[in-house]
């Protein structure tokens, strides 16, 4: 007897129809499982066995079993297809109907004892279950709201075997799960901290502001303590709200990493990640056999924060050009090559010394020249050069520890953000350009043209500094940011001069030995 029963798989955050076939004939007791299945696919028919069993149904016995996983050419991984097994495996034996089946797309990994465990993925089977027009998807009810954030098809949730047996033989009925998709996106985009809470550092906040309305890379220089990383952890609640597109495809890339908690709809804060210092770069950028997101893709529509900068593998940090360049990844691999979306801002923390203290006011630094040199070159130029916004952050004063006085809170910073954001998005309407940070030479030149005072601000810094093309271009997008955020159409002087401030630190640290 045959049993068909349609499934889905990923490939990279999307998904793909798998045709579940089960043969069941005469010959040899066995089961086996072909169509490129890794270690866990194969170790469902363990799982099935038993599941099938302790839900009071017949398992075949001293027959021959085949699964068939179609199309055969695509490497299948994870435990999802223990669901559909089973049910092919049913079906073929008439123990379910074949009426409702091909209806529906079916996944969920299978427990001994026949309940549905959540599995990966499910927002982007059901985006595949509605774009092939099935009439829903059936998933394990831990994966049901997510799987609901996609609206026009019926999200079924189960919890065991037996659920899904009585409803496609009729003798039960599911209700679909339904959300308010705007609801939960209100609700879930609330963010525990905010820029308030920072005291003293108005510079540096200036120079965050900036970087989240032109959605620029910045890397700040300063001792322990002087709150980095505190500055950091609050600058996704100063940038502009995700949109519902936005944080369906955060959670898609989030989903299909396993990232993404039970009962949760939406990912509809911007991520911040921040990976240790140790992370590989397979862990950064992605790989494995069937590459994986990596932190540059679990970044997408967030924050990709690095602390203690130098101390980063330098091939990882290297790697790191492509998806700062094109905001995308690409990994290949012998039998493919699969493309992340990875456009995230990069906000990077280090110290300007191995001990820390070479810019402290009050402390001594114990480097020697030469160590300083040797821990301030492990970042290359062309890194640097790529990074827009370079800001030392000086040790907080007692008086601004102690102050009673109210800081800027974060929706009036986002507040601004979000008005040179609307320019922007008028300024590359129809084009795949979305801030200044990512203007090509084409928008070089017809947005950022200077004036004769401004360029020759521009041209003295270039020589002083000895300042690179792209460092160059770097100025001209900056400069265009703080425009934007005066609501100035042109360019001015003061503009350029405060764009240049944030491109000087680098030239007087990676000089230190001079």
């Amino acid at each position: 007897m045959l049993g068909k029963i349609k499934s889905a798989a990923i490939l990279g955050i999307d998904a793909y129809e798998v045709e579940v076939e089960v043969d069941i004939g005469p010959g040899i007791p066995s089961f086996s499982v072909v169509g490129l299945p890794d270690v866990s696919v194969k170790e469902s028919k363990d799982r099935v066995k038993s599941a099938i069993r302790n839900s009071e149904y017949e398992f075949p016995q001293n027959r021959r079993i085949i699964i068939n996983l179609s199309p055969a050419d695509k490497k299948k991984e994870g435990p999802s297809f223990d669901l559909p097994i089973a049910i092919g495996i049913l079906a073929a034996e008439s123990s379910i109907s074949r009426e409702r089946i091909e209806n529906y797309l079916i996944i969920g990994e299978l427990s001994l004892d026949g309940s549905i465990n959540a599995v990966r993925g499910c927002l982007s089977i059901a985006l595949l279950a509605k774009d092939k027009g099935y009439e829903g998807v059936i998933v394990p009810a831990a994966n049901a709201d997510e799987a609901a954030v996609v609206e026009a098809i019926d999200v079924l949730p189960v919890t065991s075997l037996k659920d899904i047996i009585g409803f496609l033989n009729g003798s039960d009925d599911i209700t679909p799960h339904k959300l308010d998709i705007r609801e939960v996106f209100s609700q879930s985009s609330q963010y525990g901290m905010d820029f308030s809470e920072v005291k003293g550092q108005q510079y540096i906040k200036r120079a965050l502001e900036i970087a989240a309305a032109g959605g620029h890379n910045v890397l700040m220089i300063g001792p322990p303590g002087s709150g980095k990383t505190m500055l950091a952890r609050r600058f996704p609640t100063i940038l502009p709200e995700m949109s519902l597109e936005e944080a369906i495809e955060t959670t898609r890339i989030h989903s299909v990493s396993g990232y993404v908690k039970e009962k949760t709809a939406l990912i509809a804060t911007r991520p911040f990640r921040s990976p240790h210092h140790t992370i590989s770069d397979a862990g950064l950028i992605g790989g494995g056999t069937v590459p994986r997101p990596g932190e540059v893709s679990l970044s997408h529509n967030g924050v990709l924060f690095l602390d203690e900068l130098p101390e980063f593998n330098r091939n990882a940090l290297e790697v790191l050009r492509q998806p700062l360049e094109d905001g995308v990844v690409t990994i290949s691999r012998a039998l493919m090559s699969l493309t992340y979306p990875s456009r995230f801002t990069l906000l990077s923390a280090m110290n300007p010394c191995p001990c820390g203290y070479y810019t402290h006011p009050k402390k001594q630094c114990t480097c020697s020249i030469q160590q300083r040199d040797k821990y301030i070159s492990k970042i290359s130029g062309p890194l640097l050069d790529r990074i827009d916004i370079h800001v030392e952050v000086p040790v907080v004063e007692y008086s601004e520890l102690v102050s009673r006085a109210e800081a800027e809170p974060s929706s009036a910073i986002r507040g601004r953000v979000n008005s040179a954001r609307k320019l922007q998005d008028a300024r590359f309407k129809g084009s795949r350009t979305y801030f200044n940070a990512h203007m090509g030479p084409r928008h070089l030149r017809k947005y950022c043209q200077l004036e004769k005072e401004s360029q020759a601000l521009v041209k003295q810094a270039v020589d002083k500094f000895a300042l690179s093309a792209r460092a160059y271009d770097r100025i001209l997008k900056v400069a265009r940011t703080i425009a934007d955020l005066d609501g100035s159409e042109q360019i001015g002087a003061k503009h350029v001069s405060e764009s240049i401030q944030y491109r000087t630190l680098d030239r007087d640290y990676w000089k230190v030995g001079v």
